[in-house]
């Protein structure tokens, strides 16, 4: 073969040097490039927002060498040189990490963890909802994950590897594959000049492509659900701008529901020669895990004309039970494209037949028919190839689509089936993976025409920082990619005799669906309801219907009793996997049944927390408040008035205030709580004003008389035994810790404040008393902590010293900060909220590389605990009360529409 070039040369690049050649034999295209160093934003016209500053990206730029800025990036969102690496390297919270005093307390519950954990995995061969044992290490390379809601996910490192992924219903791989590349091939006057593998690996595998792309002429820019890869190809006077795109569409329930993501990538000839370029995506049929090793896989291609436009691919059939699938690797063909394909090659060989194939002509050679089988043990890739021409100074742009239609899913104990989401538009018999990629390829213009419509208000928005611009749309990563499922509902699926009256639950489940997300990708248990309680702000907010579902789904479970006896790890103690008439804790295991046995949590017997039954009443509250739905809340009244006569038993003497039992029993479930304290006190008096409105709502005088009546004296005993003067104690024990500042305290006050209540005639907890409290916390949890640069530590001595008393109140939890700063914005503190808020956003983004795997906590030093939690996305109450104040601060032309208010009178324009 000719091409005008030696095959026996790969470049690398050194940093700093503005003249750099530096080649090594790796078997691809020999190319020379000089780099200017020059500092890139030197040329910034004055009127373009600063996209590389300390205020947007900090040293995660820093090293970029390049001078391109990509086609059509946006100046907001979370970006990164590809050569960036993070100094500091935490290390996953263990038993080495608990001090001594503590250890001691929890010597019993080690053990008996230990054994469950052995049953578990080596007697059952399951994997632990909580693995302490074999934590997820620290890997700071993740970008925007692929896939709408429910349908499972891909995630493509902020470097172009594919490295994390969720197909199996909430079961995740964290494993690169290394063969899922992007390779660039570049032609003048009929010569191969360039050909690069657009990866910073350097693998044992495919040996013969050029691998180690120079990171320092390349950037990532995140804003999810979209995301954007900047190639400067130096020496060549082009620029690839890779634009990510997945169909995240607030309030659209088709759509966002789709398993696809594409790539768009736009190139741009600043030279003076016409060009010809090819980009073509490989990939792996399978993850090269286990679920390959038998064999049997098969890739074919595919062509699919439809309404005038074409869609050409491959298909990678994955036949693996109990969960086959069918992944579509494709591209648009157009007038200027074409469109190439090699059905099959070896992912672990060097790769040579590949390489000089698309080397020889900047195409693939398209063989017809499907691809044998795989053998036992030996992989199977494929590859699609987009060709185009550009004149000199001209643009074009190639358009792939990534889909995999895994329609039909078993949970871990394979006992249920269900079908996702997304069969109700696609079909459920597995053929659907061509009209994925052809609905995706023809429809991403208009996905991003939605995308901007509704995050431009708030981006145009001056008043907003830009680090709170990226945390709140990049924080939604978790929405689709929390092992979250979306399920069809047979109509035989709900037992009509714990329907009762509420009459909108089987219509409701039954158009809309039923939903699931995790507590974390490391805390494997779907709808944590005490969690839910913060991270629900951004579901209710973006895609109501599926708060609605979820609501109703932990309603009817919460009707329902589980007595098999089982032993709780914490207390030793037997007790009932689930009591009637009280919130459970989770909806289930994915590798168990979820839905079907509730409770996979086995720390504590939940039964006996004080916070779930009241989390429940105010979100019913919030939900009914925000969507205006009076139908949900006729049918969550008896549910409501079923979990306050449960909890109120907790108030053992009878002066409207509960007790927290001295142990640690709501959703901070290492932290020793005795007698009334400041978060479980709070949220019973709220749950209890709401109560007195939905009697009121409802028409339930009675009821209505007797919940005032609590108010009345527990408002007053709540002041009496917790209020010091400056905040609210953490609880009443005669432990020192007793007078700990706790950050959380207001929690009752925030969700009050989210229903339009607490002030005024709808008081509550006395202002000045919550402004104060408030101060404290910023002065002493905020400022007297790190400097002020990390969040809100959970707990803070007076002296302002950490209280160290439990392994969960020296630590700052992500959302639970997030939830604060929408507390103080409520109170008019805005400056105080956003300080507060910034500093988790530094430390987990720009500080600590745990960008679209943000923690449920870290400490100040070492350790960080829980990677990719749903907590944090209670960004979105920040959100809320942001729009509440703009609202009541506008001018009043009509009548408030009070409690009926729907989502639509808090949209930001």
């Amino acid at each position: 073969m000719e091409t005008g070039i030696s095959t026996s040369k790969q470049t690398s690049f050194v940093k700093g040097d503005p003249q750099v050649r530096c080649i090594e034999d790796s078997g691809g295209a020999e190319a020379v490039y000089v780099a200017d160093s020059k500092n890139p934003e030197d040329n910034r016209p004055e009127d373009e927002p600063d996209r590389c500053n300390p205020e947007n990206s900090g040293q995660l730029m820093a090293s970029y060498e390049g001078k391109a800025r990509g086609y059509q990036v946006p100046p907001f969102g979370w970006r990164i040189c590809l050569a960036h690496e993070f100094a500091e390297k935490r290390k996953p919270f263990n038993a080495n990490n608990i001090s001594l005093s503590n250890m001691i307390k929890y010597i019993g519950m080690g053990l008996r963890y230990f054994q469950w954990w052995y049953r578990k995995t080596q007697v059952e061969k399951k994997t632990p909802f909580i693995d302490m044992i074999n934590c997820v290490p620290l890997r700071q390379i993740y970008g925007c994950p692929l896939g709408g809601i429910g349908g499972g996910t891909i995630t493509r490192g902020w470097r172009g590897q594919f490295c994390r992924w969720q197909l199996n219903p909430g079961m995740y791989q964290h494993r690169t594959v290394i063969a899922d590349q992007f390779t660039v091939c570049l032609r003048r006057k009929g010569q191969t000049v360039y050909q690069q593998v657009l990866s910073l690996e350097r693998p044992s595998v495919l040996r013969s492509w050029n691998w180690a792309f120079c990171g320092f002429f390349a950037f990532y820019h995140a804003l999810y659900p979209r995301a954007w890869t900047v190639y400067q190809l130096p020496g060549q006077n082009v620029t690839l701008t890779c634009r990510q795109i997945t169909p995240i569409l607030p309030h659209d329930y088709q759509d966002s529901s789709l398993p696809v993501g594409v790539f768009v990538w736009d190139i741009e000839n600043e030279g003076d020669e016409a060009l010809e370029v090819s980009i073509m995506f490989s990939m792996q049929n399978g993850l090269g895990g286990g679920d390959d090793a038998p064999g049997g896989l098969w890739n074919e291609p595919f062509s699919l004309e439809q309404d005038g436009e074409t869609v050409q691919g491959l298909l990678l059939h994955h036949p693996t039970l109990p969960n086959p699938y069918t992944m579509a690797v494709a591209a648009r063909l157009t007038a200027d494209t074409t469109v190439t394909h090699i059905t099959a090659f070896d992912p672990d060989s060097t790769g040579q037949q590949v390489w000089q194939d698309l080397l020889q002509d900047g195409q693939l050679d398209s063989p017809t028919g499907q691809s044998a089988p795989s053998q036992k043990g030996v992989g199977i890739a494929g590859a699609v190839c987009a060709t185009s021409k550009l004149p000199p100074r001209g643009r074009c742009c190639l358009e792939f689509s990534l889909a995999w239609d895994m329609p039909r899913i078993m949970f871990g104990a394979k006992g249920q089936v269900y079908y996702r989401r997304y069969t109700r538009f696609f079909g459920q018999d597995g053929s659907a993976a061509p009209a994925l990629s052809h609905y995706a390829l023809c429809r991403y213009a208009d996905w991003e025409e939605k995308i901007s419509a509704w995050q431009s208000p708030i981006l145009e928005d001056r008043s907003l920082p830009a680090w709170y611009k990226s945390a709140l749309f990049n924080e939604l990563y978790f929405l689709a990619d929390g092992g979250t499922v979306w399920l069809e509902i047979p109509k035989d699926a709900l037992p009509k005799e714990l329907e009762g009256n509420m009459r909108q639950l089987r219509p409701l489940l039954q158009e809309y669906g039923r939903f699931g997300y995790l507590e974390g990708q490391e805390y494997r248990m779907y709808n944590t309801y005490d969690v839910h309680f913060y991270a629900s702000f951004a579901l209710l907010m973006l895609w109501p219907k599926l708060e609605l579902s979820l609501q109703y789904d932990m309603a009817l479970a919460t009707l329902q009793e589980d007595l098999t006896q089982r032993r709780y790890l914490m207390s030793g103690v037997m007790a009932p996997v689930k009591r009637r008439n009280v919130i459970p804790h989770d909806i289930g295991d994915p590798d168990d049944e979820p839905w079907l046995r509730v409770n996979a949590y086995v720390i504590h017997d939940t039964a006996d927390w004080k916070d779930l039954n009241l989390k429940f009443v105010l979100q019913v509250y919030r939900d009914y408040y925000l969507t205006g739905d009076q139908g949900f809340l006729r049918d969550m009244w008896p549910v409501c008035l079923a979990v306050m006569e449960s909890e109120m038993k907790f108030d053992k003497d009878h002066d409207g205030l509960i007790e927290n039992g001295g142990y640690a029993d709501q959703t901070y479930d290492g932290w020793v709580v005795t007698g009334p304290s400041a978060y479980c006190g709070g949220l019973w008096l709220a749950a209890v004003a709401v109560m007195v409105q939905m009697a009121t709502l409802c028409g339930a005088k009675d009821t209505h008389e007797e919940f005032s009546s609590i108010l009345s004296r527990g408002r007053e005993a709540y002041e009496r035994l917790l209020w010091n003067g400056r905040y609210y104690n953490y609880d009443c024990s005669t432990r020192p810790q007793c007078r700990s500042i706790m950050s959380d305290q207001c929690a009752g006050q925030w969700f009050l404040r989210a229903c339009g209540l607490g002030e005024g005639d709808t008081e509550v907890f006395p202002s000045r008393h919550v402004v104060r409290a408030l101060q404290t916390i910023f002065e002493l949890n905020v400022q007297a902590f790190a400097g002020g640069a990390m969040g809100a530590v959970n707990g803070m001595q007076p002296h302002g010293v950490p209280d160290t008393s439990s392994v969960q109140s020296d630590e700052v939890w992500v959302g639970v900060v997030y939830g604060l700063a929408a507390t103080m914005i409520q109170e008019g503190l805005t400056s105080e909220g956003f300080q507060t808020a910034e500093g988790c956003y530094r430390t987990v983004w720009e500080r600590l590389g745990l960008a679209f795997q943000t923690p449920e906590a870290y400490c100040q030093q070492r350790v960080f605990r829980s990677l990719a939690y749903m907590r944090p996305l209670s960004i979105w109450a920040m959100q809320l009360a942001l729009q509440q104040r703009q609202k009541a601060s506008r001018p009043v032309v009509e009548q408030d529409t009070g409690p009926g208010e729907t989502m639509e009178n808090l949209d930001p324009e």
